[in-house]
């Protein structure tokens, strides 16, 4: 998950603390005394007050999570070249933005690019996490499953007559639908990967036509703005799936073991 930014954690309990320190203030306010005793102008003392202020608000905000470094290299295909491609897409969008004049549609545009790094970011938690359901589900020996299955032949009677008999059939009929319901799981995450990068790189096409016509302002790149929320906003909930289906699945940190189902992942694109 991206790190929140400076605004949010300033609106924090621990935030509104910062902003209302006794020790700030009255540093700054004894910075400001001691200015004007030494002869500077008010205006002078207050700006010194200020920044005494700033740096003990600064100090005591809390930090953010550090953003987690992307090393594609560490996953293998097709998650690997998932990232690879966003990552594409993040620098030419930022090429993009660096050649619009100076202005508020920059600036818009600069906004814009922040989200889409959390969707870069996203991207690669998703793939991290599709990697590791992919070698869960290579625990899990399907046809093997299938021709013990096939030896038990149909049940009925001899389940009756044979718990054990039962409980085995049990166990890997359970261990199949772990197996199709890990194969559709992984699918989708796939495909919604796929859907990420094309629309950033449409996002990129949109940028690059909107710096060719800085002129028509910010409102131009409204749309843009939103379609990004909209995408990260989706990346996160499939992200948040994908972790409680990694706790769920063969080998997983989940109480379960495997046995019980995840929770559906989040419908497609909007649009």
């Amino acid at each position: 998950m991206a790190a929140p930014s400076f605004r949010d954690r300033l609106l924090t309990r621990q935030g509104a603390r910062a902003i209302t320190s006794p020790v700030g203030i009255a540093a700054a306010v004894a910075v400001a005394v001691l200015a004007v005793v030494a002869g500077l102008p008010v205006w002078a003392a207050v700006i010194a007050a200020v920044a005494v202020w700033a740096a003990n608000l600064v100090r005591l905000v809390p930090r953010g999570p550090r953003r987690e470094r992307i090393d594609r290299f560490t996953l293998n295909e097709p998650w690997r070249r998932f990232v690879q491609e966003a990552l594409q897409a993040r620098t030419r969008f930022a090429e993009a933005v660096h050649r619009t004049p100076a202005g508020p549609l920059r600036d818009r545009l600069h906004e814009i690019g922040e989200r889409m790094q959390t969707g870069v970011d996203e991207c690669w938690l998703v793939a991290k996490r599709g990697q590791t359901l992919v070698k869960a589900r290579r625990g899990i020996d399907l046809a093997q499953v299938e021709r013990e299955l096939a030896q038990l032949g149909a049940g009925g009677d001899d389940d009756g007559a044979d718990p054990a008999r039962a409980g085995v059939r049990q166990s890997l009929e359970v261990q199949k639908a772990t197996a199709a319901r890990l194969d559709g799981i992984i699918d989708r995450a796939q495909s919604e990967l796929r859907l990420l990068d094309a629309r950033l790189d449409e996002a990129v096409a949109r940028t690059l036509e909107l710096s060719a016509h800085a002129s028509t302002g910010v409102a131009a790149a409204s749309g843009l703005g939103a379609d990004i929320d909209n995408l990260v906003t989706e990346m996160e909930s499939l992200r948040l799936a994908l972790d409680e289906t990694n706790a769920l699945s063969p080998g997983g940190t989940g109480e379960s073991g495997g046995t019980a189902p995840p929770r559906d992942l989040p419908p497609g694109g909007t649009r």
